[in-house]
């Protein structure tokens, strides 16, 4: 099977290769079945490395060229100039403004961001779960592009696979600390099956993110990945289902 990633026409149009990969094409097996790309899962790591090297190939690069963080839901965004070589420095988004890296996050529910500015040959990937978007991993991506040469009007943002309002159950206090942290983003909740629950629109409390930190232009590609088994690995599922682990995507970016 061939991998079909998730693409979309704002990152077409800046000229960006680019790729918001499903399980499809991978060689895991069991309850990873798939493109698994997690190498901090418990996966048997030669088929995620195999994984991997697909992934990189069907990017016009190398397994080395990959250059992905370990990541810790914060708002810490690195710079990369070459490919990493499987090193995996902590932090929560990647920017590049040459060619050769291909920069990638992994997720299982958290929203994938990948950015471009074309005119200045500048692009990004973000992991921006409900605690790194609220705490600043999209502004932290911006600002870090921009050191690079990229303006924020100029920029594209699209928002990957990720878990949707509708799936996505959390505790009333969420609201609170939202609301607390960040006015207005209230409207981003709405009442949950109980009184103390409320369900959370990520992908839109992400939109806003990048409203605010001045992106031009962003979208949502749509995939909820709690929904779509067949396509999509997701943290919360799995935990419902109680299984011990779960696969990761991964997206990732690189300039053409």
């Amino acid at each position: 099977m061939s991998l079909n990633p998730v693409t979309h026409p704002l990152l077409h149009k800046a000229g960006v290769r680019h790729g918001f990969f499903t399980r499809e094409g991978g060689v895991s097996e069991g309850i990873y079945a798939g493109l698994n790309a997690g190498v901090g899962s418990k996966d048997d790591p030669a088929r995620v490395a195999e994984n991997r090297r697909r992934v990189a190939e069907w990017m016009g690069g190398a397994a080395d060229d990959l250059c992905g963080c370990y990541q810790v839901h914060s708002a810490v965004a690195r710079v990369a100039e070459s490919g990493w070589g499987g090193e995996r420095p902590e932090g929560d988004a990647v920017v590049a403004g040459v060619k050769g890296p291909v920069l990638t996050v992994l997720t299982a529910d958290c929203a994938p961001v990948l950015f471009a500015d074309a005119e200045a040959g500048v692009i990004g990937a973000a992991h921006a779960g409900w605690k790194g978007a609220l705490g600043g991993i999209i502004h932290s991506t911006v600002k870090a592009m921009t050191a690079l040469g990229a303006e924020p009007s100029r920029m594209v943002a699209v928002v990957g696979p990720c878990i949707a309002q509708g799936s996505y159950e959390v505790g009333a206090d969420y609201q609170e600390r939202f609301a607390h942290h960040d006015p207005g983003s209230e409207r981003f909740f709405r009442p949950g099956a109980a009184e103390d629950k409320r369900q959370f629109d990520l992908p839109g409390f992400v939109l806003w993110r990048l409203e605010q930190a001045g992106v031009g232009e962003a979208a949502w590609t749509g995939d909820d990945t709690r929904a779509d088994e067949r396509r999509f690995y997701s943290n919360r599922r799995a935990f419902l289902a109680a299984e011990p682990d779960f696969g990761r995507l991964i997206s990732a970016i690189t300039l053409s």
